[in-house]
């Protein structure tokens, strides 16, 4: 499947259910040998699966793609706790960037493992006393059902600092202000140049216009802009120009600014790489004097991250378990399923600062985490934590392989029970197969 169709799927899911795809990561890349397993584990799940029919559900469709989703993040999650085949304990080997002040400075070591540590490179101080911005061009505000643009067409140019641009649009008789605004929105954002249009109302929503601002900050050396937009020659071109006024750029793009141990520099991002060591963002501006500290944190503060970091992916499909336990989509079973994970490690996840409540989710009390892990008994507790992450990614595994397997369903004919008579149907269980309602069950 080519990427601009996966792009529009994934587009429409989120159209249809509200659903954030969110940002890929590395543990989204697979291997051939990854890609193969998944594709037998799916045959073999539906050679085994008997027929069935969904019963019609306003939400089928929603709780099947939420299972999946939930899976996916529980997925990822284990995958990172699991690199190399290494234990949770591994996180006591590795190096974890923090720092004191996220809401103005995060940072991420991207050092590699033999890096020497000395007092020098060990952590710096940052004062950030500017972000660095985007170019925005606002255009004037035209009444929204007003007729200001005559029939016709029209051209302008868009420069930026790497490429040049030719923007054609037409004016029918019956377009609204509004209308022609939105086909230049239309026209700038599926150009994908860099630039993000969108249009934005008066004070007293009577009027619209169109603002574009670009994806980059900052300014290189002999930059004075990021884009230029330039109306052709002829009149028509240059009136509507005049009208739409995009043109005019209302705020410049600037670079950052900030003290790094006291030494002021710049950046043409907001994000930038210090001693080869730590990907630094910034994410707001200092109180004057306030300089962050971006260091190392403990090893034990690391573990507790991680954990928490599984928990929340348990907790996120024991809540979806539970908005659905009662409705006629489900056939009850997830919360049932999943919960029994954390029941057989209640007693363990006692002694280390792990709760099960009543409502099967899970609670962390981080200074007991963070005590078992410093000073208690270690093998035992990474070996209780190790267990439970390997076991979650196995059940997410399956969810992720047969979400319909928690659906609500009228079994229509079980398989042969001689498994080598039965064969692959093209009913298989993926994101969009295995979702067949029939309105007449």
């Amino acid at each position: 499947m080519s990427g601009n169709v996966m792009s529009v799927a994934y587009n429409q899911l989120n159209a249809l259910y509200g659903i954030s795809m969110g940002t890929s990561n590395k543990y989204d890349a697979h291997k051939r040998s990854e890609l193969r397993s998944t594709y037998n584990s799916i045959v073999k799940s539906n050679k085994e699966s008997p027929l069935y029919k969904i019963k019609e559900g306003a939400n089928v469709k929603r709780f099947a793609i939420d299972i999946k989703e939930q899976a996916h993040t529980i997925k990822n999650v284990v995958a990172s706790l699991s690199e190399n085949g290494e234990g949770i304990e591994s996180t006591f080997r590795k190096r974890i960037a923090t720092s004191n002040d996220p809401k103005v400075v995060t940072a991420e070591y991207v050092g590699s493992g033999d890096t020497v540590i000395t007092s020098e490179n060990a952590g710096f101080t940052l004062e950030v006393q500017q972000l660095a911005t985007p170019q925005v061009n606002t255009g004037h505000f035209l009444r929204r059902a007003g007729h200001d643009f005559k029939p016709g067409s029209y051209d302008f140019d868009l420069n930026t600092n790497t490429a040049s641009y030719e923007f054609q649009f037409n004016v029918n008789d019956d377009d609204t202000n509004e209308e022609v605004l939105q086909k230049l929105r239309k026209l700038i954002n599926n150009a994908n140049i860099g630039l993000q249009a969108e249009l934005i109302s008066d004070e007293r929503g009577t009027g619209k216009a169109l603002q574009i601002e670009s994806r980059q900050t900052g300014l290189g050396e002999g930059e004075d802009s990021q884009f230029e937009i330039i109306s052709h020659r002829d009149k028509g071109s240059q009136d509507a120009m005049k009208l739409l006024g995009i043109d005019n750029i209302s705020s410049p793009a600037e670079n950052s600014s900030f003290l790094l141990n006291g030494t002021k520099l710049s950046s043409y991002s907001n994000t930038f790489t210090v001693n080869n060591m730590f990907s630094v963002t910034l994410n707001g501006v200092s109180q004057p004097g306030q300089a962050a500290m971006v260091g190392f944190k403990p090893s034990a503060d690391a573990v507790a991250d991680n954990i928490e970091r599984l928990v929340s992916a348990y907790n996120g499909i024991i809540n979806t378990a539970n908005r659905y336990a009662n409705a006629k989509e489900s056939s009850g079973n997830l919360l049932s399923d999943v919960s029994r994970i954390a029941g057989r490690f209640a007693a363990d996840f006692s002694e280390i600062g792990l709760t099960v409540e009543q409502d099967q989710s899970l609670s962390v009390d981080r200074a007991a985490l963070t005590d078992s892990i410093s000073t208690g008994n270690t093998l035992h507790t990474f070996d209780v934590l190790n267990r439970f992450r390997d076991a979650l990614g196995q059940k997410a595994d399956q969810a992720s392989i047969d979400p319909m397997n928690y659906v609500s369903k009228v079994i229509v004919a079980y398989k042969h029970p001689n498994p080598e008579k039965n064969f692959a149907t093209p009913y298989i269980s993926s994101m969009y197969s295995g979702m067949l309602v029939d309105r007449f069950c």
